[in-house]
């Protein structure tokens, strides 16, 4: 049998780094980092999306199970369970990510989800999370990689810019890309 027909697809491992607050606009992102090098996806996400993941990554749980919560309980009393998560596709901005379930019968099956669903869901489960390469190459920023000149510099640049106005870190995690005082 022949290759896709746009290649081979390759998936790459991440970690929710953090999810954080846009201090002036009040937006939500969160932040995704490859698990073998400094590339990261930031992805926009609804407050109640990023209140979800935040919880759980803080150890929190809320007095009432959350929707996610729910959609876990749900596949556990029928004896699924969720395989991983892959984000798949950006389309003007937007992600697209999937869930693949093991069903009780041993057979996989994959749902459409929203990407932020997608990631509360997995924090929920210790589901691995991946990333379509190609979205990475489109939407990631690694720090490392940026020559002066270079128009991958100016993205960084806007990435940096961007994680500096986040005062506030929902996920408890580390902070983002270190800023060029950092480095020095």
């Amino acid at each position: 049998m022949g290759e896709p027909p746009y290649g081979r697809i390759r998936l790459i491992e991440m970690v929710v780094e953090s999810v954080r607050v846009h201090m002036l606009s009040s937006q939500h992102v969160v932040i995704l980092k490859e698990s073998e090098r400094d590339r990261y996806l930031p992805i926009w996400i609804g407050p109640s999306e990023a209140n979800a993941i935040a919880m759980r990554l803080q150890g929190l749980t809320a007095e009432r199970p959350l929707t996610h919560d729910l959609i876990v309980s749900m596949l556990g009393a029928l004896n699924s369970s969720v395989s991983r998560v892959v984000v798949t596709n950006v389309t003007d901005g937007t992600f697209h990510a999937r869930l693949y379930l093991e069903l009780a019968d041993g057979s996989e099956t994959e749902i459409d989800s929203r990407t932020s669903d997608a990631i509360a869901v997995a924090v929920r489960t210790g589901s691995t999370i991946y990333v379509d390469e190609r979205v990475l190459d489109e939407a990631g920023v690694e720090p490392d990689q940026v020559e002066p000149g270079d128009e991958s510099d100016e993205k960084l640049a806007v990435f940096r810019e961007f994680i500096n106005s986040l005062d506030v870190d929902l996920g408890g995690g580390e902070k983002g890309p270190p800023s060029e005082e950092q480095e020095s």
